[in-house]
């Protein structure tokens, strides 16, 4: 095939052959495999040379359907429970295929004032959804981690003209290293933004209590004091491991003290905020100085989606805007240029689906299934402590559930010489790998407090009870056979 303008009818036909299979595809899910490893074949199909004459515009969709929904993970599905990832409503799903369907460039008004229209609609509206002043200015990002980025370039602006330095203009020449001071909660993709900002990814001063990281707030203060002046900290609503979170209220205190910038990091932690019942657990988030979540976690629409609320709302423009270049318009106060408050300059109109979700279930359907997640949470980490051989490794708090395999053997009423730590940490090594070749379910492992661990996040809109239960009887059943292997091994050896 040549020019795509030879196909120009055919648009509409390649689209009605995806509504087509995605009607199979959705219909399907809940009782897919996770994962099948025996269809990666079909991804040998996606390779070889570049065509010089294509396929046509048919045949090319048919082939990525077939190959997509035979060798797509299943992380939509209501099993998916690795990392933290959310799937997309109906209303979300839809929404995105709008967002396709339109490819508004959402980054300057005069381009698309629909994209800018509803993205301050939905800022708007999610800033009430988390219980933030109005009065914060906003922008949506591509994920969590190019919202903390966001935020830590306007703290950097902020500190640095605290050293009487715009940091826009004339960057970080010239001035000394900035403080940042955090628990031993903050997620990597902090440090990210600080590498990426020039600031230095290791140079974070982390204030831990315990091997867990929970913030030592006496050690924070003692290390402002000799900073002696301004300082950025970093507080975690939803640590990745537990779910846990800082004193958020406390540490806006602290900042307060000591005239320090607070920014919070709430992935996921932040829809806590939703749920009258979890709201405790960001109280103060009002307070903050910037804040930063993912949409495409427990907002469940699809990637790429995050958001960031920066309390100084002309920060954002300071940071960010001014760029000179004669070609773009200064729309001034008139309407809102959205590539000018954040690091994209051409963006999608990523506002679209998310309009789409807090319209078609608003507060409520949001808070509903917002504690239902969290029952199914409480759920599995009953189920953990009523298995003999499963052993909880952290309270659960809000989504996520920290456990690991342990023999009953290994237990402090064995009878016969309990595995080791390091035996047990390859034991539920193995148990990760082996659930995930199983495909049923989908579970990562991590190291908690040294011990390697399972932590399944339940985030996605379609995950229920029974999703749980078979979570809890597949790590038994393929733990089980794990264990007596690994014992079997261990006896070979000692034969030996």
């Amino acid at each position: 095939m040549a020019d795509p303008l030879h196909e120009r009818d055919l648009a509409r036909a390649a689209l009605d052959l995806v509504a087509g299979a995605a009607g199979r595809y959705l219909e399907a899910l809940p009782e897919l495999p996770v994962r099948d490893e025996a269809a990666d074949v079909v991804f040998d199909r996606l390779g070889g040379p570049l065509p010089e004459r294509g396929d046509g515009t048919l045949a090319s969709i048919e082939e990525l359907l077939d190959i997509g929904t035979r060798g797509a993970i299943q992380s939509s599905g209501p099993r998916f429970f690795h990392l933290v990832v959310g799937g997309a409503t109906p209303a979300a799903q839809a929404g995105d295929w709008v967002t396709g369907l339109l490819d508004q460039p959402a980054g300057l008004w005069i381009a698309s004032p629909l994209a800018t229209e509803a993205e301050t609609v939905v800022i708007g509206w999610l800033k009430d959804l988390f219980g933030l002043p109005d009065t914060y200015g906003g922008v949506l990002t591509p994920s969590a981690t190019f919202a903390n980025l966001t935020a830590l370039t306007c703290a950097r602006h902020w500190w640095a003209a605290q050293h009487g330095v715009d940091v826009t203009a004339d960057g970080l020449a010239g001035l000394p290293t900035m403080p940042v001071l955090a628990s031993g909660y903050i997620h990597p993709s902090n440090r990210k933004a600080l590498q990426i900002l020039g600031c230095g990814r290791d140079t974070v001063h982390i204030c831990a209590r315990d091997d867990a990281g929970r913030v030592d707030i006496d050690a924070m203060e003692r290390a402002l004091i000799e900073i002696d002046g301004p300082a950025v900290l970093i507080a975690s609503a939803g640590e990745v491991n537990t779910g846990d979170f800082d004193p958020i209220d406390a540490l806006v205190d602290l900042a307060r003290r000591y005239g320090a910038w607070l920014h919070v990091d709430g992935a996921f932690g932040l829809f806590a905020g939703v749920s009258p019942r979890l709201a405790h657990l960001v109280h103060g988030v009002e307070r903050a100085h910037s804040v930063a979540a993912d949409g495409h976690k427990w907002l469940n629409v699809p990637y790429e989606s995050g958001f960031v609320f920066v309390r100084d709302a002309e920060m954002l423009g300071r940071a960010f805007g001014s760029w000179n270049a004669p070609y773009l318009p200064e729309t001034g106060d008139t309407h809102l240029d959205y590539n000018r408050l954040g690091p994209e300059s051409s963006r999608r109109a990523r506002a679209l689906p998310i309009w789409a979700t807090l319209r078609a279930y608003g507060r409520s359907g949001y808070r509903e299934m917002i504690e239902r997640h969290h029952d199914l949470a409480c759920r599995l980490g009953e189920l953990v402590e009523e298995a003999p051989e499963l052993e909880l490794l952290a309270p659960v708090k809000l989504c996520v559930v920290c456990f690991r395999y342990r023999p009953a053997e290994s237990g402090p009423d064995a009878r016969t010489e309990p595995l080791t730590e390091a035996e047990l940490d390859e034991l539920n090594r193995r148990l990760g790998a082996e659930l995930n070749a199983d495909g049923r379910v989908y579970v990562g492992t991590t190291v908690y407090r040294g011990r390697v661990a399972l932590r399944p996040a339940i985030v996605n809109w379609r995950t229920s009870a029974a999703d749980i239960d078979l979570l809890a009887a597949v790590v038994r059943e393929i733990g089980a056979r794990v264990a007596a292997e690994s014992r079997g091994a261990r006896s070979a050896a000692g034969d030996a």
